[in-house]
């Protein structure tokens, strides 16, 4: 399952998004809890197939994520220490950009640029942190005797450590397979990719809506997201709470009066999936009609591991349609007869959307 952990300091709105995307609602609130939930990714294409095919069980994607309740600023250290924090695919930054004399900010004035920078440049803290203690004992080891994958270990660590005094977070370096294969154990907070979720205040979403562009010139944050593996979603967490109070119908109309096509909540999840290079492959029938999550150029065997590793293990081939050709001709009997069903080997690049039939020996 995909992970993603919500940073952010007080008064932003970030544990009221967390739990409406995760209808948790009665998440911890002391000091220090931590509370995690699950988001179904929106996705109209399983909703079009469980139509066509009426399944006992529909099952999305999901992403997993995690909220720390901290005071003011939770500190990067803290998060360090969280599994939650430490296992995230991807971080997601919750930014404070809604006016509320009511809700005084811990800085005393609206700064989303200011904001991010200082959650950025607390990540690149702790990571220097943790670079340091591992080449202080990276030495100790090396003057006990020489060994070839210390020696590269302790060059990718000073690169990083060079990186992070210069004040760049890892996920900018340019990294082999193998280094990043080095860098996974670390954990490293500033390596997960970041999305920022720029909350609006309700006045200027008219002007705004879901444009990035225009969202990040309004809060200062267009130099910031030019940044490798940053991405962002604008919304506003009053109205996404409004919204979950309504019927299905009327929340579609309230967004279509915004401008809108999709709850912000929505983008957020999707938004999450799709920054860590994610994308979807279904299984259907009457049974069951359900989205598998794989990474993008995954091939079909390692594919087939997802549903389950004996499928994985006794792959033959993988009977696959695109999903285009079996919502419009209906079946899957009808893509046969159009010779638009196709049996791919172990090698083959599963592609978003395509419907697979995997064939395996039991």
């Amino acid at each position: 399952m995909l992970r993603a952990a919500l940073i952010g300091s007080s008064s932003t709105g970030k544990s009221t998004l967390f739990q409406l995307m995760t209808s948790v609602a009665d998440a911890p609130r002391g000091k220090g809890d931590v509370a995690i939930g699950i988001s179904k990714v929106p996705d109209a294409r399983l909703d079009t197939l469980s139509a066509m095919y009426n399944p006992k069980k529909r099952v999305p994607a999901t992403v997993e994520f995690t909220d720390l309740i901290a005071a003011a600023r939770p500190g990067a250290q803290a998060l360090v220490d969280v599994a939650g924090y430490k296992n995230a695919d991807a971080l997601v930054h919750v930014v404070r950009a809604f006016r509320d004399p009511a809700v005084p900010h811990p800085a005393g004035s609206i700064d989303p640029a200011r904001d991010a920078q200082a959650m950025e440049d607390e990540l690149l803290l702790a990571d220097l942190g943790v670079a340091e203690r591992r080449l202080e004992r990276i030495e100790k080891d090396l003057k006990k005797g020489k060994s070839t994958e210390l020696e590269k270990e302790k060059d990718l660590l000073q690169r990083c450590q060079t990186a992070l005094e210069e004040g760049t977070p890892l996920r900018a370096l340019e990294l082999s397979g193998e280094d990043r294969k080095r860098l996974r154990g670390f954990q490293f907070l500033s390596a997960k990719p970041l999305l920022l979720v720029i909350n609006l205040d309700e006045a200027d979403v008219p002007q705004i809506g879901a444009s990035i562009d225009k969202a990040a010139a309004h809060t200062g944050l267009t130099a910031f997201l030019a940044r490798a593996a940053t991405r962002a979603v604008a919304l506003c967490a009053t109205i996404e709470l409004e919204i979950s109070r309504l019927e299905p119908d009327d929340a579609t109309a309230f967004l279509a009066d915004l401008g809108l096509t999709e709850s912000g909540l929505d983008r957020v999840i999707r938004a999450s999936y799709d920054l860590l290079g994610y994308m979807s492959f279904f299984t259907v029938g009457e049974d069951e009609c359900r989205a598998w999550s794989i990474a993008r150029n995954t091939p079909a065997q390692a594919a087939a591991g997802e549903i389950h590793s004996d499928i994985e293990r006794g792959f033959i081939r993988a009977e696959v349609v695109a999903y285009d050709a079996l919502t419009t001709r209906g079946s899957y009997a009808a893509c046969r007869e159009h010779g638009e069903v196709r049996l791919e080997g172990k090698e083959y690049v599963v592609q978003d959307g395509d419907i697979i039939n995997f064939r395996h020996a039991t």
